[in-house]
């Protein structure tokens, strides 16, 4: 039977490949997949305890979302992130923020178009391009995975529609400063283009950096889309629920995506994350002296290694490493699940193809259980390359 040509042209997705392989290798240690090792807030969990009892909680709902959750959401953007939402914006939640990457593709963007995305990009986010029929036209950044505004702006052409910028960043967590990211906007502002602007990672900062939404800045109402999620912050993985801030002018094409994929955000999950965003924050950044604790062990082991290159990032809990080595990365990363037992994800995935590189995330595990991954990492990389 017939299988469409333009999803076999998208790369395969990375993450369950990795997690079969760690699968079918019982003991292995992950350091791949993105997600914290903390559980939801107890708010969280008592919001939907008795979740079902009215009938009303099985109907359908609002397509932008609970009425609750979307103050909760409103006064967060307006306290956190500078942003009013009550003139110019719209706010609509979804199932994640892939979703809302996804619709957001789907309202403003036709086949063939162009779509900017700074390499290393998150590899969602080139699959959703392509999925769309769309070019992803991918940038390179510099030495320390900070944006370089001349190749962005040398990479417009008639068909690009808008330019992505993911900070922190997934892979790389690099945080764009303030004077960038406002470059980037202007840039947008003056070709007509959207700039959309991904946070899932807001509030994973370390030493001196500092998030800055790109929303927050005047006159940006027209031309920037913002993706936000509880999956990082609340440890929401798998409650798919994110939720994005439109140009009011974009409302109806959202609308028309959002009930065509979705109809409605799922309300058990919106009844949870009312009670995450009543906790607020601070259960996030409470941890994050632990996170940087463990980056800072992470960081020391893989720098005793010769012919590893690390850049140090300020952002989520990523690191990209460089090997000094001819192997291919996929064959590199399945040879240290089923020799040394660790997981990491190869830099192919994010379109690195100039040497081999590996993306380890630090977040799912605690102090001890990472010092045991990073030596099993360590000891493989220095018997493998």
């Amino acid at each position: 039977m017939h299988i469409g040509r333009t999803i076999t042209s998208v790369q395969t997705p990375i993450i369950p490949v990795i997690g079969e392989w760690t699968r079918n290798t019982p003991g292995t240690l992950s350091l791949g997949q993105g997600m914290v090792s903390y559980p939801p807030p107890a708010t969280a969990l008592q919001a939907i305890r008795d979740f079902g009892m009215r009938q009303e909680e099985h109907l359908y709902g609002s397509p932008l979302g609970y009425g609750r959750l979307l103050e909760l959401i409103m006064a967060k953007l307006h306290s956190e992130n500078s942003m009013d939402c009550t003139s110019g914006y719209r706010v609509m939640v979804t199932a994640g923020s892939n979703m809302a990457f996804l619709n957001v593709l789907l309202a403003i963007a036709d086949p063939g178009d162009e779509i900017i995305l700074p390499l290393p990009y998150y590899f969602n986010q080139e699959m959703a391009v392509k999925m769309l029929n769309c070019t992803p036209v991918v940038v390179p950044t510099d030495a320390s995975y900070q944006l370089q505004l001349d190749a962005l702006r040398a990479a417009i052409t008639k068909k690009t529609r808008a330019i992505v910028t993911v900070s922190p960043n997934n892979p790389s967590g690099a945080v764009y400063p303030e004077a960038a990211l406002r470059a980037v906007n202007q840039l947008c502002r003056e070709h007509g283009l959207y700039h959309i602007s991904d946070e899932a990672y807001e509030y994973f900062t370390y030493d001196n950096a500092r998030h800055f939404s790109p929303g927050s800045i005047s006159g940006a109402q027209q031309h920037t889309i913002s993706l936000y999620s509880l999956s990082k912050a609340y440890g929401f993985a798998s409650w798919r629920i994110g939720y994005l801030v439109i140009p009011e002018a974009l409302l109806p094409s959202l609308l028309k995506v959002q009930d065509t994929n979705l109809i409605c955000p799922p309300l058990i999950t919106q009844y949870a994350a009312i009670g995450a965003l009543e906790t607020g924050s601070s259960y996030c950044k409470a941890r994050l002296q632990q996170f940087a604790k463990i980056r800072t062990q992470v960081t020391g082991h893989l720098q005793s290694l010769n012919g590893v290159q690390i850049v140090a990032t300020e952002g989520a809990f990523y690191l990209l490493l460089k090997l000094d080595t001819e192997k291919n990365d996929l064959q590199l990363v399945k040879a240290l699940i089923s020799e040394f037992k660790v997981a990491v994800i190869p830099g192919c995935a994010f379109g690195i193809d100039d040497g081999c590189y590996l993306r380890l995330s630090y977040g799912m595990l605690d102090e001890d259980t990472a010092s045991i991954a990073t030596h099993r990492l360590v000891e493989g990389l220095r018997k493998l390359c």
